[in-house]
């Protein structure tokens, strides 16, 4: 299995297709993983399209696991927030090569693109944000995933759960999108495809918030369900090439 090692980290990724290369964030939430792209394990389809295909024709594709999700693992500290996740993402990126890339992210995974649109901007050429999570209507809770939670407990004998409680804050404490603000959203040079969710963990009015305050977005509404996926395809392949660097 292709695993990136870092400090006590270490990450699971596969590389599909060819050409300017965009970094997936699965769905999931902590649980984030390749799989979530891939329909269910008893053959259902997912409610979007899977990217390691559908982008793979045009692009270097470019899909991970979070850590402690599947296959990655590290630590869990106290500490532990956004930006350590970002620094994987990042660290991953500079280790395989790529300079500047696209980003893609479902659920959690729209979070994790607006991070680095944050740090490293001028790294990120577009983002889609697909189904993206924020705080609406008191919804915390919905993200502190009880059986991810035992799993680690089980894991390390030295995790407490105050440690997860810690964990958990620093991750869904905050508000709009939990890790980033509508002050910097505002100041977002980033292109973005905004594809609003319609549930309590991807609230519809955190999405089109979103896209009316960005200065380069884009809103794509009506895009869930597999029986899109044919007509949502093209719209994001057109996104991204219209952003992606000549060379």
């Amino acid at each position: 299995m292709p695993t990136f090692t870092r400090d006590r980290i270490e990450i699971y990724y596969e590389e599909y297709g060819s050409g300017y290369p965009i970094l997936l964030f699965a769905p999931g939430g902590v649980r984030s993983a390749i799989s979530w792209w891939h329909p269910a394990a008893d053959g259902t389809p997912r409610a979007w399209m899977d990217p390691t295909v559908a982008l793979a024709k045009d692009y270097r594709v470019v899909a991970m696991d979070q850590r402690n999700a599947e296959h990655s693992r590290a630590p869990i500290r106290a500490t532990d927030g956004w930006r350590d996740y970002a620094q994987d993402h990042i660290a991953l990126m500079d280790h395989l090569g790529h300079r500047r890339f696209h980003t893609m992210g479902g659920c959690i995974g729209s979070s994790y693109c607006l991070s680095l649109c944050e740090m490293v901007p001028d790294r990120i050429s577009a983002a889609v944000l697909q189904n993206p999570i924020g705080f609406a209507n008191d919804n915390r809770d919905i993200f502190k995933n009880k059986e991810w939670s035992a799993a680690m407990l089980a894991r390390d004998k030295d995790l407490t759960q105050a440690t997860l409680d810690s964990f958990f804050n620093n991750m869904f404490g905050g508000d709009f999108t939990f890790n980033t603000t509508r002050d910097f959203v505002r100041r977002c040079q980033t292109p973005l495809l905004v594809m609003p969710g319609d549930d309590p963990p991807h609230p519809q009015v955190v999405g089109e918030e979103i896209a009316k305050i960005a200065p380069k977005a884009e809103l794509l509404r009506d895009w869930k369900g597999a029986d899109k996926v044919v007509k949502v395809t093209p719209i994001v392949l057109d996104f991204l090439k219209r952003h992606t660097p000549r060379a």
